[in-house]
């Protein structure tokens, strides 16, 4: 490890930010909730560097930085490192593109600037606390990836009984084995669930459009902002088919990190 990383058991988060203003005052009021907290400068490349160093549980950075962006340090660290840790991105603008490159890589929240440092701190809170409980919950060989899927879309409120169901539960655990699914939903993904249920991309398609607007209008609310409400935007409407799926995939992984890193 380089010089500077500190070995802890505390939950570890890198800010890739050393303002006044922002990145100090953050990181002191992570620091005061019992984080270890590191920050560097807002440098795509050393904060990959760091990355490649030192392992982080949690990275917040900045989606747009000087010499590597948000996605070309996921995208290398992926390739390089053995590790994978939650990112939190902020951004001074919404991008829906970008965000579901972002998603297809492992970002976990999307933070749209401007925000207080107190609300970023809660977020962190919640994120590590989500996955530290639901690993060890794991651990004890309590859930398996099927069944986390299938309660999952039972919990959004897609019956079982209509065929975008099992078309959306097939998907997902592709998208979940093979994240570049996610990158190519129609070229091939669907045509994937089509073969094995013996039908046409695009009745698949339709299939899982439907599922999701069954959800959409009369599902749990309570389950669906806690799965969207930070990330798809309710003025937009429904989320199309690939942002339902990035969605869940990316939350799955984030809750589920251990199980679905085995089935990768």
């Amino acid at each position: 490890m380089t010089s500077g990383i500190t070995v802890t058991n505390k939950p570890r988060i890198l800010i890739g930010d050393e303002s006044k203003d922002f990145g100090n005052v953050s990181a002191d009021l992570l620091r005061q909730a019992s984080f270890y907290v590191a920050t560097r400068p807002k440098d795509g490349a050393v904060i990959l560097e760091t990355l490649k160093s030192a392992s982080f549980d949690l990275v917040i950075i900045d989606s747009t930085l000087p010499n590597f962006d948000a996605l070309s340090i996921m995208q290398t660290l992926r390739e390089t490192c053995d590790y994978m840790p939650i990112f939190l991105i902020v951004t001074a603008y919404e991008n829906p593109l970008l965000e579901k490159q972002l998603l297809a890589y492992g970002a976990s929240y999307f933070l749209l600037k401007p925000f207080h440092p107190v609300t970023l701190v809660k977020i962190a809170k919640e994120l590590l606390k989500t996955s530290r409980e639901l690993a060890m919950e794991l651990n004890s060989g309590q859930h398996d990836m099927e069944v986390i899927v299938t309660e999952l879309i039972h919990q959004l409120g897609v019956p079982a009984h209509i065929k975008g169901y099992h078309y959306l539960r097939n998907a997902i655990l592709l998208c979940l084995n093979d994240r570049k699914l996610l990158e190519s939903i129609t070229k091939e993904l669907y045509p994937t669930v089509s073969k094995e249920f013996l039908t046409t991309p695009s009745r698949v398609e339709r299939a899982i459009r439907h599922a999701i607007e069954i959800a959409w209008d009369r599902g749990n609310v309570e389950i669906l902002q806690e799965y969207f409400g930070y990330t798809i935007n309710q003025q937009k409407g429904k989320p199309t088919n690939s942002e339902f799926i990035a969605l869940l995939v990316d939350k799955i992984r984030l809750r589920y990190r251990q199980v679905a890193q085995n089935i990768a």
